[in-house]
């Protein structure tokens, strides 16, 4: 079905981003659709809206899951949309355009890259992986003086 307007700034033709899309635990067939490595592993809507939001797009969320995915838990809910180009058609930002002459050219290509690469920079990523590093010590050390008192 053909869009209803040709404007590219009206918010029912801004590109899609689905989590599943850059998420490393899932296949091609899943719809993963960056290489696996530049995937990021379980990313969020919250986190691919805060890393676009950053860079000054203009997004907003939606209450709507991939149609591949088959868990319906709340994290794996949302779908990010993002404005790529203004009314007149031209690029929103110029590192966001998709025209390169050795790829196809793709919608959301380049976004997709860059939300990839980001949100392992984002603050509650590296603050959860050095939280997890510390717990896993304490517990190590705590299963050592139980062994002791035996």
């Amino acid at each position: 079905m053909a869009h209803l307007t040709q404007n590219p700034a009206d918010k029912e033709r801004f590109i899609c981003v689905y989590p599943v899309y850059i998420n490393s635990k899932k296949t091609l067939a899943e719809g993963r659709r960056v290489p696996t490595d530049k995937a990021v592993e379980n990313p969020s809507c919250a986190e691919i809206r805060d890393v676009l939001t950053a860079a000054g797009m203009n997004v907003y969320v939606e209450n709507k899951m991939h149609p591949r995915e088959w868990n319906r838990d709340v994290q794996f809910r949302g779908r990010v949309r993002v404005q790529i180009k203004e009314a007149d058609g031209t690029p929103c930002q110029d590192k966001f355009t998709s025209r390169s002459p050795h790829v196809p050219p793709v919608p959301g290509r380049d976004v997709m890259f860059y939300v990839a690469e980001m949100i392992p920079k984002l603050k509650t990523r590296t603050q959860k992986s050095g939280g997890g590093d510390m717990s896993s010590q304490q517990n190590e050390g705590g299963k050592k003086s139980k062994k002791k008192k035996k």
